[in-house]
């Protein structure tokens, strides 16, 4: 039952991010219905999941020789692959793609630390 509230929270988290990411950036589209923003935030949640541990890895001296520093990086490189997977999203030029970095993980960062509170 813990596993399976993670993933609804994962997916809601995440979906939210979506949403204000596509609200404030204004070169980040998203043209899709409710299944469609869920569709994204699984993709989102599943990179994470899967990807991300992948790319930490591979790029972990990196990490380190900047400090940390490098986890922005890679955390662009996850929102292009959900810009390359998902057909409702749009993001033009990597400005869009800076910010929208920053913005979901904040949006994911402040959410998941919100509910470790409670």
């Amino acid at each position: 039952m813990r596993l399976f509230n993670r993933i609804i929270f994962s997916l809601s988290s995440n979906s939210l991010a979506i949403l204000a990411a596509a609200y404030f950036i204004p070169e980040f589209t998203f043209s899709g219905d409710f299944l469609a923003l869920l569709a994204a935030g699984g993709a989102v949640s599943l990179i994470n999941i899967f990807i991300r541990p992948l790319m930490k890895l591979i790029f972990g001296p990196f990490i380190l020789l900047t400090l940390g520093l490098f986890i922005i990086v890679i955390n662009a490189l996850t929102i292009y692959l959900l810009d390359f997977f998902v057909e409702s999203i749009i993001i033009n030029g990597p400005l869009a793609l800076f910010l929208s970095t920053i913005l979901i993980g904040t949006v994911n960062f402040i959410v998941n630390h919100s509910a470790k509170s409670l």
